[in-house]
């Protein structure tokens, strides 16, 4: 008779036990805020955007991602603590300016390394990127995916830049990481590193005469208000970083973070074809605005990658010999495919 009822008890429990398994990794309600730098309109928003819209219909709408662009939630540095932190629960912004927070990012500020969006996609999307994602939860951080910004472009009020010694006593802003501040030193101007939240402010006041950016920032940000000269240098090339907050990351299970985790994924190849489409348009936008658009010769642009050739020696050993030999690895391999 014991056993009968144990074994009644146990036939009821077990599929208890097995629904309430199930039942624990169910999607349940959450509300992230998901910052970034730029405006609304900016392909970095619009990747945003579409993020939402994944996350919202895989969720079922049990996971609603507010968005906080335009820097309203403070500059990219101040959000990666707020993340850090447990405050916002996600940022995009470029995967450079992690550098401080793990030296091996360093690596992707490197001038002229990639000569196309998709020799980065290999890149980022591959081997060499995992290396640089996997480093970053111990800082409090975990990496989603690797979305664009584009190449760098150079602007200045004033005069046009057609070569090397243009640049000469130039203050430039560059961002919060040591390479470019490093790079334009070199290149003979005056770095100013800034928040992207100060710097229509610091161009219209002329605490800087310049500043580099893809050409979808100096549209989306009106650089053109308060820039007359551009320059298509291509010196360098942003990917960005879609990063959650790896306290609010280990709370949720493992279907949540699937759901996350695939839109950040769907949302990448999304947002880097509206990125490189508002790259073409926006140089165009960008004339008609009024701007004087200059092209370095094939000599100058040579002149440029000479001059800044030692940053990559210089910063091998801070970056780690490992990472960057790991990037040239992953680079040549692209190359070839």
């Amino acid at each position: 008779m014991f056993d009968k009822m144990m074994k009644l008890a146990l036939g009821i429990a077990l599929p208890a036990l097995l629904f309430a398994g199930t039942a624990s990794a169910e999607i349940g309600a959450h509300t992230l805020k998901f910052a970034a730098a730029n405006n609304k309109g900016h392909p970095q928003v619009t990747g945003m955007e579409k993020f939402a819209e994944i996350v919202k219909a895989k969720s079922g709408g049990k996971i609603d991602v507010k968005l906080f662009p335009g820097g309203v939630l403070g500059g990219d540095v101040q959000t990666v603590s707020a993340l850090q932190g447990g405050v916002v629960e996600m940022l995009v912004l470029n995967a450079g300016i992690l550098a401080s927070n793990v030296k091996a990012f360093g690596a992707v500020d490197l001038p002229f390394l990639f000569n196309s969006g998709e020799e980065a996609d290999k890149v980022m999307d591959g081997a060499f990127g995992k290396s640089l994602a996997d480093k970053l939860p111990a800082t409090g951080l975990v990496g989603l995916a690797y979305w664009e910004l584009g190449f760098r472009n150079l602007t200045n009020e004033r005069r046009p830049v057609t070569k090397l010694e243009d640049i000469k006593g130039l203050k430039i802003r560059t961002l919060q990481s040591p390479i470019p501040i490093e790079m334009f030193n070199s290149l003979g101007a005056n770095a100013v590193p800034l928040p992207y939240t100060e710097l229509y402010t610091a161009l219209e006041t002329g605490t800087v005469d310049g500043q580099e950016n893809p050409a979808a920032n100096i549209i989306n940000a009106k650089f053109y208000e308060v820039q007359k000269y551009m320059t298509l240098s291509r010196h360098q090339y942003n990917p960005q970083i879609v990063l959650i907050s790896k306290k609010f990351w280990d709370k949720l299970n493992d279907e949540e973070k699937a759901v996350l985790q695939s839109a950040a994924t769907e949302a990448r190849d999304f947002q880097r074809k509206v990125s490189r489409d508002a790259d073409a348009k926006a140089v165009a936008e960008i004339k008609e605005k009024g701007m004087q658009v200059d092209e370095l010769s094939a000599a100058e642009t040579q002149k440029l990658r000479d001059a800044v050739k030692p940053l990559i020696d210089k910063f091998s050993a801070d970056i780690g010999a490992d990472t960057v030999s790991l990037l040239f690895k992953e680079l040549d391999a692209a190359r070839k495919k």
